[in-house]
């Protein structure tokens, strides 16, 4: 669910699991309206939990900021820990593992499989090859989440701009492959003026909308 009622800046969600449903939402900036969210995105979802009794309600941080510092001397940080969450979609378990991973990696090939102990230069392997990988991910999806999840009209012409074909392509390859994937220079250009084209149109229909609510 997305709107200015359930998030300011992120979406509301219903996730199925055992025996029980999961509702909630997130923001970053504006942290004291959770309750208000909360309730809102139970209110939109009401036709799928009607009946249902409220089990328990709590809030959490969402790390998607990667940390200024990851490691210090023979700690590292990876996953949550480290702010791998991703902006616009949230995920975080695959980019959890994948650090893990990488992480392990670095430590037994700098160790030479456990002969000798790492130092944070070792430990810097893995964070170096982890920001060429999947640095720039982030940058781009924080951007999107500034232009595209700022208000409603914003959401309207990211959803107007998802229509295109090439929009989809690129969009599912780099979440399937979890990196900006590599696109047509001619299509990208396209891309890029489409884009200008549904800011401008955004802040256009926010202005009306102001007007209209003065």
């Amino acid at each position: 669910y997305v709107g200015d009622d359930v998030s300011p800046d992120f979406y509301g969600w219903v996730f199925p699991k055992y025996g029980h449903v999961a509702v909630g939402t997130g923001t970053v900036v504006n942290k004291s309206g959770i309750k208000q969210y909360q309730d809102a995105t139970r209110v939109r979802c009401q036709p799928k939990i009607e009946g249902g009794t409220l089990l328990k309600s709590e809030a959490h941080p969402i790390p998607e900021h990667p940390r200024p510092r990851r490691v210090n001397g023979r700690a590292v940080l990876v996953g949550d820990a480290a702010g791998y969450v991703t902006k616009c979609s949230g995920e975080g378990i695959y980019f959890a593992a994948k650090s893990g991973r990488m992480c392990a990696e670095a430590i037994v090939e700098r160790s030479q499989n456990g002969q000798y102990l790492v130092d944070e230069s070792d430990l810097r392997v893995y964070l170096d090859r982890w920001d060429k990988k999947y640095m720039l991910t982030y940058k781009v999806l924080d951007i999107l989440q500034k232009l595209f999840y700022r208000n409603n009209p914003a959401r309207e012409a990211f959803v107007e701009l998802c229509d295109d074909y090439y929009v989809q392509k690129m969009t599912f390859d780099s979440y399937l492959y979890k990196t900006v994937v590599p696109g047509n220079p001619l299509e990208d250009a396209k891309l890029a003026f489409n884009t200008i084209g549904a800011i401008v149109r955004s802040s256009a229909l926010r202005a009306q909308a102001k007007a209209l609510s003065a």
